[in-house]
Parts: C-alpha cells; structure tokens; sequence
C-alpha cells in the first residue's frame, strides 16, 4: 500500500519523508479541486491509512482497497470517486481502468497520482517513465481520456542538515552533489495528478 511515491530502505527514512512531503497540502488540495471527495464514496486504490486519512479529512467516505490483488471488491457503480496514489495505473492496462470504471458511477472521476519530473526529486531518482513518456500527448494517460494537472510541491525539512541527513541516507552520493546546488532546506517536488470523468471524452 503506497503512502509514499517509493520505497525506502526503513521504516525511520521513510517516516521521515512522510514528514517532510507537500507539507502545505498542495495534493489534497487538488484532489479535492479536481474530485471532489468532500462528503462522497471514494475508493482508494492502493493508498496507504496516511492517504486514507488525508481523503478523511476532505470529507470523503473512504474504502481502502488492494488493486494490485486483481479485480476491486467493491459492487458495481457503488463509488462517486476513486483514487490512486503511486502504486496503480504503472502499466498500459486496459483491465485496470476498466476495474476503475466499473466502481465508478456515471460522472464519476478517477483521479491517479503519480510523479511528473522536472524536479529536484527526479535528479535524486534518475531516468524514469513518469517523468517523460507517461504525461505526452501520446502517452497511455492523455491517450485514454485523462487529462493532467501539475501541482509543484516540495519536501520540506527543518534545516539543511536535515535535509542533507536524509538524502544521504536514501540517495547516496548522486543525494549529496544534489543537496549542494540548494539554497532552502527543501526539494522541488512537482507532482502529476491524471483526472478522468467516467462516461465523458
């Protein structure tokens, strides 16, 4: 279950993080603009009780599921929003989306967050798909009727030497030839939020 865009070596780092990511709430902000899940039914795909209990506290009804485990257990038709962070919607899966549909009621929305790149974060991280082919016109999201909104975040620490501290420990060297081009204790974090209607082009 993906509280966390990845995952690190021990609980402690990845406490840590959990700490120090979007400490201004930009994400569920835009989940909320983008949903709303304020007083609906809302699946969560994959989430983790952090990413629970940040729906929570929007007003949502939230049921947590386990899609990696195959099919949702949920009824037809039974959620007015689903939600998945990280963890789902890493492949061109037609099987996956139709899972998502079929909770999903008539306008329903279907929300995916994932990495976009063109960050901070990317150059700890290195090449990945996110952060080039996932968000192009003719990649799988924008060509199976989602569109994108980018919600620039950070990961904030309480000084330098925390943040040097934990990118040391998660990221090695290429973390420290990182951490020397920063002026703030924080790294840039933009985030892509892929938002679909259920029955809409």
């Amino acid at each position: 279950m993906a509280d966390l865009p990845f995952d690190l070596a021990n609980a402690e780092l990845a406490g840590r993080l959990l700490r120090s990511l979007d400490v201004e709430g930009k994400v569920p902000r835009a989940i909320e603009a983008l949903g709303p899940v304020g007083g609906r039914e809302v699946i969560l795909l994959g989430g983790g009780p952090a990413r629970a209990k940040e729906l929570e506290d929007l007003g949502a009804r939230v049921t947590l599921v386990d899609s990696s485990a195959g099919p949702i257990e949920e009824p037809d038709a039974s959620a007015d929003t689903a939600v998945s962070y990280w963890s789902g919607f890493r492949t061109s899966s037609p099987g996956e989306l139709n899972e998502a549909d079929r909770v999903l009621r008539h306008g329903g929305r279907l929300l995916v967050v994932h990495d976009y790149g063109r960050d901070d974060v990317s150059r700890l991280r290195g090449d990945l798909p996110e952060y080039g082919s996932w968000s192009r016109r003719e990649g799988w999201f924008l060509t199976n009727g989602f569109r994108i909104r980018v919600v620039h975040c950070f990961w904030t620490f309480d000084s330098m030497d925390a943040l040097a501290g934990f990118v040391d420990e998660a990221f090695g060297a290429v973390g420290s030839a990182v951490v020397d081009t920063l002026k703030r204790p924080r790294l840039k974090y933009n985030v892509a939020v892929y938002h679909r209607t259920k029955g809409g082009t």
